[in-house]
């Protein structure tokens, strides 16, 4: 199974999520969006698997600097366009594999999930 870790370098949530999997002995591939990039197709796949709001961290800085409007009126396809101008939008980590889309760090969560 090949997992990847989607998020920011910097991103105390990302550090905690990847040391937990290096603790576990896990391997995973880290992909971080500032430097590797994001495609639309893999926001859009995420967006197919959960909603916006999962796949969107609406507590964050980037989400309250977006307009009222963009933030009252968001939905899927403004989510993913939101998402790729705004990576940082994305609730962090993602953990995907082929039988797991998490958002968010939680140790039991990832215990559970990848048991």
């Amino acid at each position: 199974m090949t997992i990847t870790l989607y998020g920011i370098s910097n991103c105390d949530t990302v550090r905690k999520a990847r040391r937990w999997l290096d603790a576990q002995g896990i391997d995973y591939e880290f992909h971080d969006f500032r430097q590797d990039g994001l495609k639309l197709a893999t926001v859009e796949r995420w967006l197919e698997a959960e909603s916006w709001d999962t796949v969107i961290n609406r507590r964050s800085t980037s989400w309250k600097a977006l307009s009222v409007d963009a933030r009252e009126s968001m939905d899927r396809a403004s989510a993913a366009a939101a998402a790729i101008e705004s990576p940082t939008l994305i609730k962090r980590p993602v953990l995907e594999s082929d039988k797991v889309l998490e958002f968010g760090f939680n140790e039991s969560r990832f215990a559970t999930l990848l048991g």
